[in-house]
């Protein structure tokens, strides 16, 4: 590592730690030639491959640009676009892969994006997956119409078996219930 200010090709690492939630380390370093300290940034590079071949690297400020356009018009707030960024980049780290194409970048949008906007994910599935007929768009909203229905199913659920779960056993005497012992009677 070359030093910024006096250009000497060597540097000392006088401290390392853990950045970015693990997905970065810094480093601070020292310069033999001039002693002055500075801090270096490493992280594992991830290229994207676009369809016309050409590589540039991955950019979660571009993921999240194309998202807003998305979103334009709909209750999603800044905080709430770079969360979905962070997802997509945590998904698409967590594959492995150095290098992974357009494609597979914005399929790895869709379930955060389902999550966080229906409509919107109905607007970026269609430019991701190129919706190219109205069957295209009737499929995605039934995918979308079951998902919810299983949803709403599923807290259904939950909700019953707490309730059943806050109950008292039947047969118990609740001291609400005008029990002899709830009374002062005995």
């Amino acid at each position: 590592m070359h030093c910024p200010f006096c250009r000497h090709p060597g540097s000392r690492v006088t401290d390392s730690r853990a950045a970015d939630d693990g997905a970065a380390i810094r480093r601070r370093r020292q310069c033999p030639g001039c002693s002055r300290r500075f801090t270096t940034m490493e992280t594992c590079s991830l290229t994207v491959i676009k369809r016309s071949g050409a590589a540039e690297p991955f950019s979660r400020a571009k993921i999240i640009s194309s998202v807003r356009k998305a979103c334009q018009g709909r209750p999603v707030t800044e905080d709430m676009l770079a969360r979905l960024g962070q997802q997509v980049e945590d998904a698409v780290r967590a594959t492995g892969a150095a290098e992974l194409t357009a494609h597979d970048t914005g399929l790895a949008v869709l379930g955060p994006l389902r999550e966080l906007d229906p409509v919107a994910y109905l607007r970026y599935a269609s430019v991701c997956k190129a919706f190219d007929s109205l069957e295209d768009f009737e499929a995605a909203v039934t995918g979308l119409s079951a998902g919810a229905a299983a949803l709403i199913e599923d807290l259904t659920a939950q909700t019953e078996t707490r309730a059943a779960a806050a109950r008292p056993p039947a047969g118990h005497a609740d001291d609400r219930t005008g029990s002899p012992a709830a009374d002062g009677r005995k």
